[in-house]
């Protein structure tokens, strides 16, 4: 069984690059999902603080008043 020749071994080296490339892009994409939840949930929290802000300036606010 001889060696394998030059253009099989580029492209088996092809093969392996193209599968690392496609093997980063779908780590990738899973990554970038992961940090818009946390975007989506960051935005959710932010949003409940600054109602309860708003609620806690129209008490003072009406305190104030008297």
């Amino acid at each position: 069984m001889p060696g394998l020749d030059l253009a099989e071994v580029i492209l088996a080296v092809i093969i392996g690059t193209l599968a690392a490339i496609v093997y980063s892009l779908r780590v990738l994409i899973l990554l970038e999902r992961r940090v818009a939840g946390m975007e989506v949930n960051i935005q959710k929290m932010t949003s409940r603080v600054l109602q309860e802000e708003t609620a806690i300036e129209k008490m003072v606010s009406k305190s104030k008043k008297r």
